[in-house]
C-alpha cells in the first residue's frame, strides 16, 4: 500500500525475491488503474485475434502460459482475483487499495515518504504488519515495525514470515 511513485514495487520486489530465496512460491496480483493499458501488443497475433472477436486468449510459450480474458474488469471479486494464485504460499497485492484497506484477513505492508502519508495510513489501513519506505516510522508508530526494504529485505521477510506465512 502507498501512494505513487514512492517505492511499492522496489518494496514488492525485494520482498518477493527474499521469500523465494527461502523456498516459498511467491504470486504477485498488480492492479493497473490506466484504462487504456493493455497487456496485449498491437500488430502481435493474440491482439489480431481480439480485435475480431475473441474473448479469450490462450499464450503458450517457451517459458510462459498467460490467458488474457478481453472484457470488463469492474466489479471482479477479490476472491476470484485470489484464485488465480492458488498454489502459492503467499500472494502480493500492489494496488486495490479501496478493495483490500481494512479487510482484516490481509495483512498491508504500507511504503511511505511523509509522518502525513504515515498517519493517513493508520488512519486507512488495517492491520498493517510493517512500514516501509523513505520516511522511517519508528517514532511515529513503535508498535508497527518499520523496515527499509531496499536495504533490510530479509528482515521485512522476517516479518511476513513469523506473522502471515507461520500463521496460514
Amino acid at each position: 500500500m502507498g501512494g505513487k511513485k514512492v517505492g511499492k514495487t522496489t518494496t514488492s520486489e525485494n520482498l518477493i525475491a527474499e521469500l523465494v530465496k527461502r523456498g516459498y512460491k511467491v504470486a504477485a496480483i498488480k492492479h493497473i488503474s490506466e484504462p487504456e493499458w493493455t497487456i496485449d501488443t498491437p500488430g502481435k497475433d493474440t491482439y489480431r485475434f481480439a480485435q475480431k472477436g475473441a474473448k479469450t486468449l490462450v499464450v503458450l510459450a517457451p517459458n510462459e502460459l498467460v490467458t488474457i480474458e478481453k472484457g470488463k474488469t469492474e466489479g471482479i471479486s477479490l476472491s476470484k482475483l485470489l484464485s488465480r494464485a492458488k498454489g502459492n504460499d503467499l500472494v502480493l497485492i500492489e494496488g486495490l487499495k479501496t478493495t483490500v484497506a481494512t479487510k482484516g484477513n490481509i495483512s498491508k505492508i504500507v511504503v511511505v515518504t511523509s509522518q502525513l502519508e504515515a498517519e493517513s495510513a493508520l488512519k486507512t489501513y488495517r492491520p498493517i504488519l510493517a512500514f516501509s519506505g523513505p520516511f522511517n516510522t519508528e517514532t511515529l508508530t513503535p508498535s508497527i515495525p518499520y523496515v527499509n526494504a531496499l536495504t533490510e529485505p530479509a528482515r521485512l521477510a522476517d516479518i511476513v514470515e513469523k506473522h502471515v506465512l507461520k500463521n496460514s
